[in-house]
């Protein structure tokens, strides 16, 4: 009988690793070829990853909820066909997860002191190995959140609860801590590093306040999801100073011409052509106009972005919120345009999106005029530095100028709210963009072809 390793595949540039959501198969089951095996969430995406041989289960290396890099053997088959890997990496892979589980039963042998949960209060996984340390070493679930993670995602490695303890005290570098550090060190993940931020120790010191329920409150605990879009809000609002502009643009062309051509573009398309398109062509001819907020920070260097990479941010069946990104959006009509923002806003509300599909962004569009709001201030999307929200399209008076004298007339009119990073875009750079974008869709010309 051999044994065939199933690795994490790669899922899309920039992704190193997955957790673990769920196992479709247990040990002893027969998996056949392509058969979902295991689920796995990537930053916001969750994927069900196939087999890529048919045999037995016969070994699970990871655990629901642990996190697992791309590359990592994380199930063995067995099967009566012949070996198609080298078993000695799956021998080195088990023996790592041994090593580790007689690491933290040597930690634990002295008795803990409190039964952590597996997730800290801000929604962290804790690995198995931190739990065990922290509780034989007396660290309680309230002193584990305060710990500022230095893994992927803010989560609390080794190496964080080891220099939270001989902070807290000089007595606490005994023999087992420093087996420990020797014995499980993986390579630290790759992580974003402010540097020279004033107050920074300041907001790492920030702790969240203890909310007691009432009689009759109803608990809800947090979803992946929603965990992960809360870490990203926080991280972003103390990463970059946000400030907000605001435009108000008429777009009467633009519904009368949408109003007209609709019909004909469905049958034409097979597509119903909306508004966010249109939005979308004229901020993109705005970028060209104004690279500059086509930007990333990394520490003191600025990286002016080449491709244009623009983000909408849609709303979930669950409420949640997701940012597909339409690629080389400046290489697309209105057509492609239409048909880009159509697939991959189906695609997310089916929960089809892939993890290149989210990826690479350069710039992001909220349209907060879907849910009624004519205006608001949205969260910069890290780690770019700008987002324009699209405020709800309304009849509203307005005063006409004419040759022949003022007068009051309906126009369909909107707001545009631009939040940017003030570490890079100053107020004269931000209000003109956004003022830029109004210009390009109230001369939108009524008489053009999709």
């Amino acid at each position: 009988m051999a044994e065939i390793e199933i690795r994490l595949p790669k899922m899309g540039e920039s992704v190193t690793e997955a957790t673990i959501t769920n196992w479709l198969k247990n040990v002893g089951d027969n998996v056949g070829i392509d058969e979902p095996l295991v689920e796995v969430a990537t930053d916001k995406v969750d994927n069900e990853l196939p087999s890529e041989a048919a045999g037995v289960l016969v070994k699970i290396l990871f655990e629901k909820d642990q996190v697992a890099q791309v590359g990592d053997v994380i199930a063995i088959l067995s099967t009566g066909g012949e070996s198609v890997s080298n078993n000695s990496a799956a021998a080195t892979a088990v023996q790592e997860v041994k090593t580790e589980v007689q690491v933290a039963q040597v930690v634990n042998s002295n008795g803990a002191t409190e039964k952590l949960s597996k997730n800290s209060d801000s929604g962290k996984f804790l690995s198995p190995l931190v739990r065990s340390i922290a509780e034989k070493e007396g660290i309680s679930q309230a002193q584990l959140n305060s710990i500022s993670g230095t893994g992927q995602e803010g989560r609390i490695t080794k190496k964080d609860i080891l220099l939270f303890l001989e902070t807290k005290s000089d007595v606490i570098a005994t023999p087992v801590v420093e087996s420990v550090q020797k014995a499980v060190s993986p390579a630290p993940a790759p992580q974003v590093v402010a540097t020279n931020n004033v107050g920074g120790n300041f907001l790492m010191n920030i702790k969240e306040p203890i909310v007691l329920p009432n009689p009759g409150d109803e608990i809800i605990e947090m979803d992946r999801m929603r965990k992960l879009i809360s870490d990203h809000m926080l991280m972003s609002v103390h990463v970059s100073p946000h400030v907000t502009s605001y435009v108000e643009a008429d777009v009467t062309n633009i519904v009368n011409w949408r109003n007209k051509v609709k019909k004909k573009f469905l049958e034409r398309e097979g597509e119903n052509i909306t508004f966010t398109p249109i939005m979308i062509e004229a901020i993109v001819k705005a970028i060209k106009d104004f690279p500059m907020v086509n930007v990333s920070v990394s520490g003191n260097n600025i990286i002016k972005r080449k491709d244009i990479n623009i983000g909408m941010a849609t709303a979930l069946p669950s409420g949640n919120l997701i940012v597909p990104v339409i690629k080389n959006a400046d290489r697309l009509n209105l057509t492609g345009l239409t048909k880009s923002v159509n697939g991959l806003a189906n695609s997310a509300r089916a929960n089809k999106l892939k993890p290149e599909d989210i990826q690479g962004g350069t710039y992001t569009v909220t349209n907060v005029g879907s849910f009624g709001n004519v205006m608001g201030t949205p969260i910069i999307n890290q780690p770019q530095v700008a987002i324009l929200a699209l405020g709800a399209i309304r009849k509203v008076p307005a005063v006409i100028e004419t040759p022949e004298g003022d007068f009051i007339g309906i126009r369909h009119k909107m707001f545009l709210s631009h939040s940017y990073d003030h570490r890079v875009v100053d107020g004269a750079l931000g209000g003109q963009f956004v003022r830029r974008v109004a210009d390009y869709l109230e001369a939108f010309d009524v008489n053009s072809e999709f």
